[in-house]
């Protein structure tokens, strides 16, 4: 099963931007949050260096990963493509 992780952080302006795109989507894959300032050790086991990250995992295999704010398309075609 697919699975998004968004890892991002409470003073990130970029992050708040890409939350709005996504809040602004379609999408069967669940997204799960995760506050890299209150979860250090998950987002250095999965090798967060910059803020907003998006991870797609499918089991535990991570398949993709896409760091900085995109477009609706652009976010659209990342989950599909």
């Amino acid at each position: 099963m697919k699975t998004i992780k968004r890892f991002t952080a409470s003073w990130c302006a970029p992050c708040k931007g890409l939350a709005m795109v996504i809040d602004s989507i379609e999408t069967d894959i669940p997204i799960e949050v995760i506050d890299i300032d209150q979860n250090q050790e998950v987002a250095m086991k999965a090798g967060i260096r910059s803020v907003p990250t998006l991870i797609m995992y499918d089991g535990e295999t991570e398949v993709k990963r896409n760091t900085g704010v995109m477009t609706e398309a652009q976010l659209t075609e990342w989950i599909n493509g």
